[in-house]
């Protein structure tokens, strides 16, 4: 893939349906599961991206075999006690946050240590959030500032706990929750209402947990437990990933798309219900459920009347990778101001996303105040974007690219937009690219 592309010309109108690849998250949780289960496990519409190309690889460091092929996954779990790897074994998460954090719970019990590493981007970020549990549990860590690359090592006697997450971090609270399947007696976490993908998961494999919620609190108990056999799963699309296409067909005039069989999680749907309280035309149809997902159909249309918004903090963790896109196309262009609090969680991304937010909208003259982590954004519905614009997204950010690629193909005016670091889309959306050009869109 070019490392740069050349917008210089809106989008014209579409009305079509697409397909997106399937779910990150769950990609990324069906390859960590299928490597502890008992035998063969499958799944399907498998997003092949390089987060998931790290984490095939990381499980074959640990001894698992797998398949892939077109859109089917295969994986050969050896159980919960199955990982045989040399000591001082190199794991490279490459740009995953995900794998970082969620491998040392697989790595609980490990008698060899692991060397953790990965990219520029990644070896910028605090994992302090995890490596305090996993202490907790036994596990030894040695690392510089809580940063990569850090060396793992698991206990022979992994100690269940009763752990307090305040932050509302599903990486966090996933980690932990892996550790404690081959973790004796009742692990009990306490955690900020977030993402649920792990839950549902061990829901439909039938594993010992138990969840209740109390205010903003889900509380979560897991019995440790022995093996359970491999399953087959199909992969539905990451709301994500859609999100980019929901944004295009709201600033796009006389445009409709309808995106099928999108995972439309609760605790992932944040954009949804930010969209439409500011005027976007939004229908989620033919909603079901699937092993633990809810899973739909969403329609969008032109909304040439969006409206400013003060976003209810509670609201944030349910939209955290959609913020930045909301913020600098949705808000930038809706009429009257829009607030946003407590979003340092922004900063802690590939990039400082929210530096980022600010960067971007005083570049196209969209007037900003930020103060503690909370934003206010002047809106300008008659925006239109002068002369040329090169957007360098540091660090390589896959949602930075595509974020701006929208707005190059949405923003009146007479411009012309040169955006970096294209290959970063191989993150999450490969064919980002190609579903565009697919809509009309005219890049070079």
């Amino acid at each position: 893939m070019k490392k740069t592309v050349f917008i210089s010309k809106k989008i014209n109108n579409f009305n079509k349906k697409i397909y997106i690849p399937g779910d990150k998250s769950l990609s990324i949780r069906f390859v960590l599961l299928a490597a502890m289960a008992v035998g063969k496990s499958s799944a399907y519409n498998i997003l092949k991206s390089s987060d998931l190309m790290s984490s095939l690889k990381a499980i074959y460091k640990l001894g698992i075999n797998y398949r892939i092929k077109k859109n089917l996954c295969e994986i050969y779990g050896k159980g919960l006690s199955g990982f045989k790897f040399k000591n001082n074994t190199t794991i490279n998460a490459g740009n995953s946050g995900t794998l970082a954090r969620l491998i040392f719970g697989l790595l609980i019990d490990s008698k060899n240590t692991v060397i953790l590493k990965g990219d520029k981007s990644l070896k910028k970020r605090d994992f302090s959030r995890v490596i305090k549990p996993m202490q907790m549990m036994g596990q030894n860590i040695k690392s510089s500032n809580n940063k990569l690359p850090i060396k793992i090592r698991g206990t022979n006697f992994p100690r269940a706990i009763h752990y307090f997450e305040k932050i509302g971090s599903a990486q966090v609270k996933s980690c932990i929750l892996l550790a404690a399947m081959k973790t004796p007696g009742i692990t009990k976490i306490e955690a900020t209402h977030s993402r649920t993908h792990t839950e549902n998961f061990f829901k439909y494999l039938k594993l010992p947990i138990q969840i209740k919620k109390k205010g903003s609190l889900d509380l979560i108990k897991f019995r440790g437990m022995k093996n359970y056999k491999g399953f087959n799963y199909v992969i539905p699309g990451d709301i994500s990933s859609a999100s980019f296409f929901i944004v295009l067909a709201l600033l796009t005039k006389n445009s409709k798309i309808l995106i099928k069989n999108v995972n439309v999680n609760n605790s992932r749907t944040g954009i949804i219900d930010i969209l439409k309280k500011m005027n976007g035309k939004i229908k989620i149809k033919n909603k079901k459920l699937y092993k633990g997902e809810e899973i739909a159909d969403i329609e969008c249309e032109y909304s040439p009347n969006l409206k400013g918004i003060k976003i209810n903090p509670k609201i944030n963790s349910r939209a955290i990778d959609e913020l930045p896109l909301i913020f600098c196309l949705v808000c930038a262009k809706a009429k009257g101001v829009s607030y946003a609090k407590n979003l340092s969680e922004l900063r802690h991304k590939e990039q400082d996303r929210l530096k980022f937010v600010l960067k971007f909208l005083k570049m196209i003259g969209i007037k900003t105040i930020e103060k503690n982590n909370n934003l206010k954004i002047y809106g300008n519905p008659n925006i239109k974007l002068k002369g040329s614009y090169i957007i360098k997204n540091f660090m390589k950010d896959h949602r930075a690219f595509m974020l701006a690629c929208i707005a190059a193909l949405t923003f009146d005016g007479d411009k012309k937009i040169i955006i970096n670091d294209a290959d970063s889309v191989k993150t999450s959306f490969p064919n980002f690219i190609s579903l565009l050009k697919n809509l009309g869109a005219k890049i070079h």
